[in-house]
């Protein structure tokens, strides 16, 4: 089981730089960071409603602290974080073997011919170290995502046409799509990805329909934790059933923002990485423990 580690890239806490040295000098595989542009000030929904992963960042009390405007209930790391590819790409150039990934990316708020140009660029500089963990978007911020001209309702379909969109510009001299939402006619884009056919595509959510959307554009599954194993064992299950019906080979699964206490859980139910969040300002200690803890897998 592979060991990564997830950074809310506040400037608040330890220098990106410093923090992706000293996690590849630990021997640990992979390290992730947000994707935030912005937090409204307002929202109409609170804070971790209907995503179970934020619920948990929200209840821990090394980041309940600095709750501010954003609806009395939003820890100030979401607003206080570095651009995520900019960071990324800082890391990959002190780094020589640590995995750098998207934690992950919004695509509904990115145009897709330039994203697709980014994860390139990025994949290309990287050598070929780049995870592309995406997502939709929870109900606590659809604000930040209607701000970027996105509407909350259809941004599934959106994710996907963009996916597809992306998908195509990676694998053609002369790429076009032409859906509902993205349409372009033939069109000239490089650099392609290092990696062959792209970068691995990991989907996260936990939601019911979230199993289509990996097996739609995705190489792997990035799911929260889960309390209940029988039934996330269960739905790992179902997902490596489908994939090999469809011809897909073993789709990876990563677990975003696990728990040290459940990676015995983790390693019997099929996962593949785990993925710990470090606490801002408390990087260092945290990365010690994940260093202990893996040792042992």
């Amino acid at each position: 089981m592979k060991f990564g580690v997830f950074s809310m890239n506040s400037d608040e806490g330890l220098d990106p730089l410093e923090l992706a040295r000293e996690t590849e000098g630990l021997g640990i595989e992979s390290i992730f960071v947000q994707d935030h542009s912005h937090v409204p000030v307002t929202r109409r929904v609170p804070f971790g409603a209907g995503n179970e992963k934020t619920a948990n960042i929200a209840e821990r009390k090394d980041l309940s602290a600095g709750f501010e405007e954003a609806g009395g209930d939003m820890p100030r790391d979401f607003y206080r974080n570095r651009e995520q590819f900019v960071t990324l790409a800082g890391m990959a150039a002190v780094t020589s073997t640590l995995r750098i990934g998207t934690g992950i990316c919004l695509v509904v708020q990115r145009d897709p011919i330039w994203l697709a140009k980014q994860i390139a660029t990025l994949d290309q500089l990287s050598r070929g170290r780049l995870l592309f963990g995406v997502g939709v978007g929870s109900p606590w911020n659809r604000e930040e995502i209607s701000n970027h001209s996105t509407d909350y309702r259809t941004r599934m379909t959106l994710m996907a046409e963009r996916m597809a969109a992306m998908q195509q510009i990676w694998a053609n001299e002369k790429a076009e799509y032409h859906g509902k939402f993205v349409e372009f006619d033939p069109i000239y884009s490089w650099p392609k990805p290092l990696q062959s056919p792209r970068p691995p595509v990991l989907v996260g959510g936990d939601g019911p329909t979230v199993l289509d959307r990996v097996l739609a554009f995705g190489d792997g599954w990035m799911p929260g934790h889960h309390d209940d194993m029988g039934f996330f064992q269960a739905r790992i299950s179902e997902l490596q059933e489908r994939a090999a019906a469809a011809g897909r080979g073993r789709m990876e699964v990563t677990v975003f923002l696990g728990r040290l206490d459940r990676l015995d859980d983790y390693q019997a139910a099929g996962v593949d990485r785990v993925v710990i969040m470090l606490p801002t300002g408390d990087e260092r200690k945290f990365l010690k423990d994940i260093a202990e803890a893996m040792y042992r897998f």
